[in-house]
């Protein structure tokens, strides 16, 4: 069975509708909790791919998030082996810093509704092909500018990236397929947690496009498993059972 390895930075954000998409093609996946204190593996020789999703802060911040330096060194793990990573919202400026980018904390929200727009990066990428022209909802804090050879396969009205290719087994994301209401709800409840102004305009957007953002994020899911041949289990190392032998009686 394929198992994916999903790292998760805070209590709000999860999955969300891909959990179906993936269920549905018989795909596994274990959450990863670093926020609750816990350490990320150093290697992970039995799971096929690495999702890293959506978080509160940007990633520049290591004293919000002390995890960061493990999250990258599971990442170049996961690299070196040829195994897809997809990064979402947090997890999607990770992927362009590990590729290269420079990170700021400013703008600390960016949290918006847009048209993603195919470049002619993106022109045969199923990914862009299947987002480009429909509404997304991106949701981010700070920014990573993409180094110079790098360009985008999607980019919002404005011409920010906001999705990027950097290699052929990995993606990052900032628009937010794995978003639904509900979560936006858990966002706001969440203790602490910095919020943007307009966090209840989109929450109610969000209601109203609902239907849409679950044919959004099937879409997405179907695309990525076509880009990064998602439903190919990769080659892992054995998992030896070691048996205690007793010792003989005298």
């Amino acid at each position: 069975m394929k198992k994916f390895f999903v790292v998760q930075h805070s209590y709000a954000e999860f999955l969300g509708p891909i959990e179906k998409q993936l269920e549905s093609r018989n795909i596994g996946f274990q959450y990863l909790r670093p926020f609750l204190g816990s350490d990320l593996p150093t290697s992970a020789p039995q799971h096929d791919a690495l999702w890293l999703l959506g978080g509160a802060y940007p990633i520049t911040d290591v004293e919000a998030c002390p995890w960061i330096p493990q999250e990258y060194r599971l990442m170049e793990y996961f690299r070196k082996l040829g195994r897809p990573i997809v990064g979402i919202g947090f997890g999607g400026l990770l992927v362009a810093r590990l590729a290269g980018g420079e990170a700021f904390e400013e703008p600390y929200f960016n949290a918006y509704w847009t048209i993603a727009r195919k470049t002619s990066a993106g022109a045969e990428d199923p990914l862009a092909i299947a987002v480009d022209g429909r509404q997304v909802l991106v949701m981010y804090n700070g920014r990573v500018d993409l180094p110079a050879g790098l360009a985008p396969i999607l980019t919002d009205d404005t011409g920010r990236w906001i999705a990027v290719k950097p290699d052929a087994n990995s993606y990052g994301l900032l628009f937010r397929p794995e978003m639904k209401p509900g979560m936006i709800e858990d966002m706001i409840m969440e203790d602490n947690r910095p919020l943007p102004d307009n966090i209840g305009e989109l929450l109610q957007e969000a209601r109203e496009r609902w239907p849409l953002m679950q044919d959004t994020a099937a879409q997405m899911a179907l695309a990525l498993v076509t880009s990064l041949d998602l439903m190919t289990e990769r080659r892992k190392m054995p998992v030896f059972a070691i048996n205690p032998v007793k010792p003989e009686e005298s």
